[in-house]
């Protein structure tokens, strides 16, 4: 169904919605974060033992509370490219017996102080589940099953009982696990082919789930567009009916999911906001390789929830010049990046009945929404969007149809433009499960507001949150981090509603 149909910019916009047309079911995994050995996101971010802000466990208390806020319901770990060298013994048992580590990723050295055991206590205390990348560029398979039992083993073995010696008697139940990450890059430890990447992935997929059936396995792809070749080869070889002793559902694929990443940036704010349209992108056409390799390998699926999805466990807004990597890749985000990660979430709704997770890459400091020091915390422009998203877009997506301008600009990457006509307002929608419908509205013209029709909206009263700020460049920062905030009011439902500029509104009443 069309989700946009352009007209003159001198035409009233209009946004019609039909909550009666429930369209996918929202995962709520979609607003999962990541924590990578990366810069501050771990040491200074997630664990600060020396600090008076954290807690017993050395978590900072600050970080814990917002990110609780987010109601993050997965979290990846412990990369990322850091995968590619990390040795999980390393981080387990007494830390004065724990060896620090060349680390080849960013090219800094790993104490190891915290591991294993300090992410699944910081998971438990910020109520969220863990999801773990194997290691696939130093690793070996004996290595990755050893992690396995030492996170899941419930019998008397080795893994088990080194758990059990660690203070951890009850088993993790960690249910989801990467094959690798990003090993087509160039940048990677031992960088694979398709061929060698597919050929390690179907063989360790069955080594895992001989010894835990229950686990989801996800795949580890390119972007869905430049790497479809990767993408189209991996998964025609991984998608293979599996025998019956390999799975509880005979005849289906080892793999769950199949991981894509992206990251977008533009230096001119519309075509910056726009960016995250090429996602789409790159969902729908990595959603038709998954399509074509389960066709080409005669798979059958009776039960059309175990259709492999897909896994979009990095994305976000990130200049690679303003935020360098090797520095510690701290974003300073302005209020385009802001409607950008709008646009980001808006089109994950969407897409939501090919999603089964996506992580925002990542949770603190690195390219984080919060931005911690020794004193306190920024929550960044970011986190409102974020927030907004997380707390209320849930349920079921609904069809909402806007007919409004179109924007005619260069946009980022420069064949989204080409590809398909963007317009001024961006829209997604869903009723949650207390029988509330919620519409979200990025409006990317940072001259003009628009005063909007919106049919099948019937209320008497209608809440409104708004984020924006003076103008698209503006920052949180420490000191004043209240120039990009969500601020709520409230609508009496009648005529018509005037989107501000460069603004994301949500509008949300009972049906």
């Amino acid at each position: 169904m069309a989700t946009f149909t352009r007209v003159s910019d001198d035409e009233t916009p209009s946004i019609i919605l039909d909550t009666s047309k429930r369209l996918s079911k929202i995962d709520r995994n979609i607003y999962g974060g990541f924590t990578e050995h990366m810069g501050r996101c771990i040491y200074g971010g997630v664990y600060d033992p020396n600090n008076p802000l954290s807690d017993e466990h050395g978590f900072r208390k600050d970080v814990l509370k917002a990110l609780k806020e987010l109601q993050m319901p997965v979290v990846r770990y412990p990369g990322g490219n850091f995968c590619a060298t990390y040795h999980w013994r390393d981080g387990v048992g007494p830390k004065k017996d724990r060896p620090a580590r060349p680390e080849l990723a960013w090219v800094t050295t790993e104490t190891n102080q915290f591991g294993t055991d300090e992410f699944m206590k910081w998971c438990e205390v910020l109520g969220t589940e863990p999801y773990i990348c194997l290691n696939f560029g130093t690793g070996t398979l004996d290595e990755a099953l050893g992690w396995l039992e030492y996170c899941n083993g419930t019998r008397d073995t080795y893994y088990a009982n080194l758990r059990r010696v660690n203070g951890h008697p009850e088993p993790y139940n960690v249910k989801y696990w990467a094959l690798g990450n990003e090993m087509w890059g160039e940048w990677q430890v031992n960088q694979m082919t398709p061929e060698q990447y597919a050929q390690q992935a179907l063989s360790w997929a069955k080594a895992l789930k001989l010894l835990d059936p229950s686990i989801k396995l996800i795949l580890g792809g390119s972007d869905g567009l430049a790497g479809t070749l990767w993408d189209s080869h991996v998964l025609h070889h991984c998608l293979q009916p599996i025998a019956d002793h390999f799975s509880p559902f005979p005849k289906t694929p080892l793999i769950d999911m199949h991981s894509i990443h992206i990251y977008t940036i533009a230096k001119d704010h519309i075509p910056n906001a726009l960016a995250p349209l090429a996602a789409e992108k790159a969902i729908q056409t990595t959603s038709a390789l998954i399509d074509a390799a389960l066709i080409a390998n005669k798979v059958v699926i009776k039960d059309p929830s175990w259709r492999p999805k897909i896994c979009f466990d990095e994305w976000n807004v990130w200049d690679p010049v303003r935020a360098e990597g090797e520095k510690g890749g701290e974003e300073r985000y302005t209020l385009s990046d802001a409607l950008a990660v709008g646009i980001w979430l808006n089109v994950f709704v969407r897409q939501s009945d090919k999603l089964g997770m996506a992580c925002l890459a990542q949770a603190v400091n690195v390219l984080g929404p919060l931005l911690t020091s020794k004193e306190g915390m920024v929550k960044q422009t970011i986190w409102w969007p974020l927030w907004l998203f997380s707390k209320y877009m849930k349920g079921e997506r609904v069809s909402a149809w806007v007919k409004c301008g179109a924007y005619k600009g260069e946009t980022e990457p420069k064949w989204l433009g080409a590809m398909r006509e963007v317009g001024w307002l961006d829209v997604s929608a869903c009723v949650d499960e207390d029988g509330w419908c919620n519409l979200v509205v990025v409006n990317i013209n940072e001259q003009k507001e628009w005063e909007s029709e919106i049919e099948g909206l019937k209320a008497g009263k209608v809440i409104v949150w708004t984020v924006t700020g003076s103008g698209v460049w503006v920052t949180n920062v420490k000191g004043n981090d209240k120039e990009v905030v969500a601020n709520e009011s409230a609508w009496n439902g009648e005529g018509k509603f005037t989107f501000p500029k460069h603004s994301l509104t949500m509008l949300r009443w009972r049906i």
